[in-house]
């Protein structure tokens, strides 16, 4: 019972996490609704881990679900889907600059001014993710391949602070993104028909 106690938020953000990632595999527009709540309640879960740039990550997360949700429902309204579609090379660049710079930039605030002790790994995973949830509020196919590699590194970094429900859940992530990724690209395909 103790370590129910203990570990309830990872469990209950776990258990939106799985209906947040099988939304995402469907294209569902109500993602968003569900990872609203989730990075609520993980706002409060890395605190208490000390995963300080995953905390401040869930608020950027909260910015960009509002977003993601009024982008692909104004396109609801005319009447069709926002289009899955292949991210722009020149953006791609832009974004592997952008995604090095925020590394940095979150490596440093956690080095010098937190008592993190996973200030690479924190950093890595939050400044990926930053671009990977701007290129999925636009549905780049490619957004996938940012959260492979993502979900690999969280799986273990939160084995590692004993977060494991969670850590499980990114496990199982990598599964759903690949899966995901052809799932994607068939319904990309048959649109363009």
């Amino acid at each position: 019972m103790d370590f129910l106690v203990h570990h309830w938020l990872d469990i209950t953000t776990t258990a939106l996490g799985l209906a947040y990632i099988l939304l995402e595999y469907k294209a569902s527009v109500w993602m968003w609704v569900v990872g609203f709540v989730m990075q609520s309640l993980g706002i409060v879960l890395y605190y208490q881990k000390g995963l300080y740039a995953d905390c401040g990550m869930e608020f950027y997360y909260l910015a960009m679900t509002v977003y993601g949700f009024i982008a692909w429902m104004r396109h609801k309204q005319k009447a069709k889907d926002l289009p899955i579609r292949h991210m722009p090379k020149k953006m791609a660049f832009i974004w592997v600059g952008v995604g090095l710079a925020i590394w940095a930039i979150i490596y440093f605030v956690l080095s010098r001014f937190t008592n993190s002790n996973v200030p690479v790994a924190d950093a890595f995973t939050t400044a990926l993710s930053i671009v990977g949830i701007w290129a999925l509020a636009r549905k780049y196919l490619e957004q996938w391949f940012v959260w492979i590699v993502v979900d690999i590194v969280t799986s273990v970094l939160y084995f590692y602070k004993d977060i494991p429900f969670k850590a499980s859940l990114y496990a199982l992530y990598v599964v759903i993104a690949v899966f995901g990724y052809f799932k994607w690209k068939k319904m990309m395909a048959t649109s363009t028909v």
